[in-house]
């Protein structure tokens, strides 16, 4: 039976064991689903596949549409150390491995050196903040998930700098606010090279580098957002995002990789 797209994020991800996952309808981006999603189901599953190693780092590589439906998670451990466990992971469907990472998932060692190099965004609070209504050419299908709240970077503004920031939060997140959480949240702006753009282009992301930190802070409010775009050649992007809480705390980083199709 299909699983229900309405249940809360957590439950939707939660889907994932160490050998299914259940691909929900209405999540997608294009025809599969969005990355944001691929990639916390993914976390999830190498979380479970490890107790109490959270995950450290993701880096993986969305081969191609994950669709509505079942799909078969394969692990396979690189190695497992007294403190830091390597996996290997991958996503198929109909005999094809359209998503694959490696997860890094240690324990907690020292907290003597914790410390954020940059700062929040200075940004409005999110209450301040309007809740956006993006109509057409920008309606990816997983949009009608979350709540975004753009402060800077309007998709095909044709603007000069190709900066994002603003707030995001799932509409029905359930309980948990763990790596898999920041996973979806992290992915679901835009890619910061629309915002210097006039009209849509196809895009999608190839690779996606991930690293959660401790989620602090009120748990109901939305996580602040901000993206750059680095650098851009020959028809693919990279562009840096990171997420903090409402209190001013950095709880993750991700860089990502996009193709422009056409």
């Amino acid at each position: 039976m299909p699983i229900d797209p309405l249940l809360p994020l957590d439950e939707l991800l939660a889907s994932a064991t160490p050998t299914t996952l259940e691909v929900p309808d209405t999540w997608q981006q294009g025809r599969g689903a969005f990355g944001g999603f691929v990639t916390g189901a993914m976390v999830r599953a190498l979380e479970a596949s490890a107790p109490g190693r959270p995950l450290r780092s993701l880096t993986a590589e969305l081969c191609g549409p994950l669709v509505a439906g079942e799909a078969t998670i394969g692990l396979e451990v690189l190695r497992a150390g007294n403190a830091v466990t390597t996996t290997a992971i991958r996503l198929v469907q109909q005999g094809e491995v359209q998503a694959h990472g490696v997860g890094v998932l240690g324990k907690e060692r020292t907290r003597e050196h914790d410390r954020a190099e940059d700062r929040a965004p200075a940004i409005p609070p999110w209450r301040d903040v309007a809740v956006a209504t993006i109509g057409p050419p920008f309606v990816p299908s997983f949009a009608q998930h979350f709540e975004m709240r753009i402060v800077r970077g309007v998709p095909f503004a044709g603007t000069a700098e190709p900066i994002v920031e603003g707030w995001v939060r799932p509409l029905r997140p359930g309980t948990r606010r763990d790596a898999a959480y920041l996973a979806a949240c992290i992915d679901c702006y835009y890619p910061t090279l629309f915002v210097i753009e006039k009209v849509p282009r196809p895009m999608a992301t190839i690779a996606f580098t991930f690293q959660p930190f401790t989620f602090t802070g009120d748990p109901d409010a939305p996580l602040a957002y901000r993206a750059r775009l680095v650098a851009a050649e020959a028809g693919y992007c990279v562009e840096f995002r990171e997420l903090w809480s409402a209190d001013g705390r950095l709880v993750a980083l991700n860089q990502q990789t996009f193709v422009i199709i056409k």
